[in-house]
């Protein structure tokens, strides 16, 4: 592709969009915020939501937790060259067509009669969808906007997906609560419905003036990878990341890996997959194709060390946004509901700040902003240990949470417009999709090491603690405590106060009052080591942010 085949984009929008301050201007940012929020609160609105899709659909959670998993598996696969998309086909054209999509996806998850059904419009129909909204809601904002206009719309880009994160749990809750979870797919058609109306305002043209092909070998190299780095990093909650915790079976038939995980041969069949895919997009770029993405892209060290921040940021939102609501409605018993109201101050600090602090630049260089907000987070996350508690209010949080908000609006009022903008127009397609595959990526690992931390320091502390009191601490082995800490896993399945009660009634008198106080003990510890692993993890976003360049002030650029 020509180097300045699409330099005049930006300034072909900007002549045909009017006045700055008018709807048509805004246009473009309102559609992609919406399609951005529905592609973020698809499964979080959905999570809190798994008993009454149990109930309804007579299944297990273990089926409806398969069908969130198998969402995010296809979404992180497809979302490479879901990206090259809008290199290939009208801007305009491809996002109708793909909300589309998604419409249906919705509707036919809204309708299931059956877990199948679900499994296709939710998991593998909107899972395609999403696929290519993500990345394509960041490509339409850097040829829509330049400057200081620019830096704003991804700034409220960045806020809807944080916010979209946090707000699902609550409207997940409200909609299951007072209607049925199927209004909760209804939701998203409506909100398809109204993006649709704005889409009119997007680009006609793709980003290439020539009809560039999809990088087959590519696309085959990078769904390999991804489907084996992401069902690695989902199947390490259940059987560990190193050692098997339990037999590992498909289809009922038990496979020998030698004692290890599934994880640890997923996960380097993964990064075997992706030095491959490195090498074979180096050969097609030689050889002047267009590859899936330009390895150019990779040598480009202020858009690497953005992605590789942003992708760590990732993994502790992720970490975050579990851990808070399991312990809130397992230790604190709060209802889905109410652990959305407890998160608010956290999703609308995090939308306020995202929005109102793109101009700071003009002060303050954007890698202070950034670092500075990393402190916010790690200072809110610290705050909230000392707010662990089984009687932990709503008004207690609302600080703790109110700064790691503000802490994460900030990083990504600046990180996203700081990456995207490093890259030269003609990448922006390709750069818009390995910027969101690394933060699914971050995602999916801040889910499982986080969330799986919690449940096993949880679990484990659950054992010690029976164990310790029934004087057998000292007769017990390693192994078998680990035994027992899966066993109870399998028999809870989810920790929730309902899940709880459920091993409690197959109990003696005796046992169900031992077992209920080494529960509430468990939880709370185990979430505030969780919260300290948690701090850690931000260090190390302050650490990587060190890699980010120095620049200056940022003006209106």
């Amino acid at each position: 592709m020509d180097a300045d085949a699409n330099a005049h984009v930006p300034e072909r929008r900007a002549a045909t969009t009017g006045s700055a301050g008018g709807l048509a201007y805004w246009g473009p940012a309102v559609a992609v915020s919406l399609a951005m929020f529905i592609g973020v609160i698809d499964s979080t609105l959905m999570n809190v939501a798994i008993p009454s899709i149990v109930t309804d659909l007579d299944t297990t959670v273990t089926v409806v937790q398969g069908a969130i998993s198998f969402y995010a598996m296809v979404m992180a696969a497809l979302i490479l060259p879901g990206g090259k998309l809008s290199s290939m086909y009208g801007i305009c054209r491809l996002m109708t067509a793909t909300l589309l999509v998604y419409g249906v996806g919705t509707t036919l998850a809204a309708l299931s009669w059956n877990v199948a059904v679900l499994y296709v419009g939710w998991s593998v129909i909107e899972g395609a969808a999403a696929a290519v909204l993500l990345p394509l809601t960041f490509t339409v904002l850097l040829v829509s906007y330049e400057g200081a206009d620019r830096a704003k719309a991804l700034g409220i880009l960045a806020g809807v997906n944080a916010a979209g994160a946090a707000f699902g749990p609550l409207l997940g809750g409200a909609v299951t609560t007072f209607a049925s979870w199927r209004w909760g797919f209804g939701v998203e058609v409506l909100i398809v419905l109204v993006a649709l109306a704005f889409v009119r305002y997007l680009p006609e043209e793709s980003l290439s003036e020539t009809r560039t092909k999809l990088d087959v070998g590519g696309t085959v190299l990078s769904i390999a990878g991804t489907t084996a780095l992401v069902a690695g990093v989902l199947l390490a909650g259940r059987y560990g990341w190193i050692s098997a915790r339990r037999p590992f079976a498909v289809g009922g038939v038990r496979l020998d890996l030698f004692g290890a995980s599934p994880t640890v041969w997923l996960v380097g069949f993964g990064i075997v997959v992706f030095a491959a895919f490195v090498q074979y997009e180096r050969r097609v770029e030689r050889e002047g194709g267009s590859p899936l993405v330009p390895v150019r892209l990779l040598s480009n060290a202020p858009f690497t060390a953005g992605i590789v921040t942003n992708a760590a940021r990732s993994l502790v939102l992720a970490g975050f946004i579990f851990v808070v609501p399991v312990f809130l409605q397992s230790g604190a018993g709060y209802t889905a509901f109410e652990t959305g109201v407890a998160m608010l101050p956290f999703s609308v600090a995090t939308f306020v700040a995202s929005i109102f602090t793109t101009g700071w630049r003009r002060f303050v260089a954007p890698k202070l902003l950034i670092q500075g907000g990393v402190v916010l987070m790690g200072l809110g996350v610290l705050a909230l240990v000392s707010q662990t508690a089984l009687d932990a209010t709503v008004t207690q949080l609302a600080v703790p949470m109110a700064l790691v908000g503000l802490g994460l609006g900030l990083v990504m009022a600046q990180l996203i417009d700081m990456t995207l903008s490093s890259v030269e127009p003609r990448d922006s397609a390709a750069a818009s999709g390995l910027l969101n595959a690394t933060m699914m990526l971050g995602y999916s690992f801040g889910t499982a090491i986080v969330g799986t931390y919690l449940l096993r320091r949880f679990y484990g502390g659950v054992v010690e603690g029976v164990l310790a009191v029934a004087g057998a601490g000292e007769g017990a082995s390693v192994s078998d405590r680990e035994a027992l800490a899966a066993a109870l896993e399998r028999a809870a399945e989810t920790a929730t106060k309902e899940t709880q009660q459920a091993v409690l009634d197959g109990l003696t008198p005796a046992q169900r009052e031992l077992l209920a106080g080494a529960f509430d003990a468990a939880i709370v510890q185990a979430q505030r080591e969780t919260l300290l692993l948690l701090a850690l993890l931000v260090l190390l976003v302050l650490l990587v942010s060190t890699l980010l360049p120095n620049g200056g002030r940022g003006g209106d650029a």
